[in-house]
């Protein structure tokens, strides 16, 4: 089917970082398949209408990044939809609160090392997460769900290796990273708990925050290749079944 059937962004009116990875060409040149593997910000918010548009889409399971207080805060439950946790806590929020408390003024250059830090901290940390996420998708291409809070980081640093596993441009996975920053909508009771500067950081996103987690899997690791396979269970074999189940076939 032609991509100009696909829309990337599905306009849900409860998750408004819901979005497909596909239509990218990734390795030989092959696109990443549409309605396969999409990415969101949580789910606990989906109207009846939404809940039908992703019966449509077929999604049969959703992994969910956020820590134990986010999930028990806004849980939810799809219909026929398997569910699994993999707990990355929000390790910014819990450094802002503890800034505040201690008088501290968080201002948007704190915020953003802070953010930055948070990225190298899911390539330092967070390996066992995210190779459970390439684990499933390895098991079928069953249609899949990952999400976080957001949706755009925990999110998008699993995105980004998902796409550049795929053989997507490096240039073209930053793309769709930032793609956050026109469709998340911020919960509107997060108007006035911080500095507007300071919330644009923290709700948003900036190319330098996935480079710095780009920047630590090269200066840790040896290079994104290196990272896979040595930190993530994804070596040569695994990345050819990843692109026979997930990349649209030659010709």
């Amino acid at each position: 089917m032609d991509d100009a059937t696909y829309t990337r962004s599905l306009n849900l009116s409860g998750a408004t970082n819901f979005r497909d990875l596909g239509g990218y060409a990734g390795q030989d040149g092959r696109r990443v398949r549409w309605r396969r593997i999409y990415r969101s910000d949580h789910l606990a918010g989906l109207t009846a209408e939404d809940a039908r548009a992703i019966a449509v889409l077929g999604l049969r399971r959703a992994v969910d990044f956020r820590g134990a207080h986010e999930r028990a805060t806004l849980p939810y439950e799809l219909p026929g939809v398997a569910y699994r946790a993999l707990s990355i806590e929000p390790t910014v929020v819990q450094r802002a609160k503890e800034m505040a408390l201690s008088g501290h003024e968080m201002t948007a250059a704190i915020a953003a090392e802070l953010m930055r830090d948070t990225y190298r901290a899911f390539v330092a940390n967070n390996a066992p997460e995210f190779a459970a996420l390439f684990a499933h998708l390895l098991e079928s291409d069953v249609p899949l769900v990952f999400h976080c809070t957001a949706g755009k980081d925990r999110t998008g640093f699993a995105a980004a290796m998902i796409l550049l596993t795929l053989g997507v441009p490096r240039d073209v996975v930053m793309q769709d990273y930032l793609l956050t920053n026109g469709l998340y909508q911020r919960p509107a009771q997060l108007h006035g708990s911080a500095p507007d500067e300071v919330l644009n950081v923290l709700w948003r996103v900036q190319e330098d925050f996935l480079e710095a987690a780009l920047q630590a899997v090269e200066s840790d690791h040896g290079g994104v290749d290196r990272y896979l396979e040595q930190r993530l269970g994804v070596g040569a074999a695994e990345r050819e079944r990843l692109a026979q189940l997930y990349l649209q076939p030659h010709g």
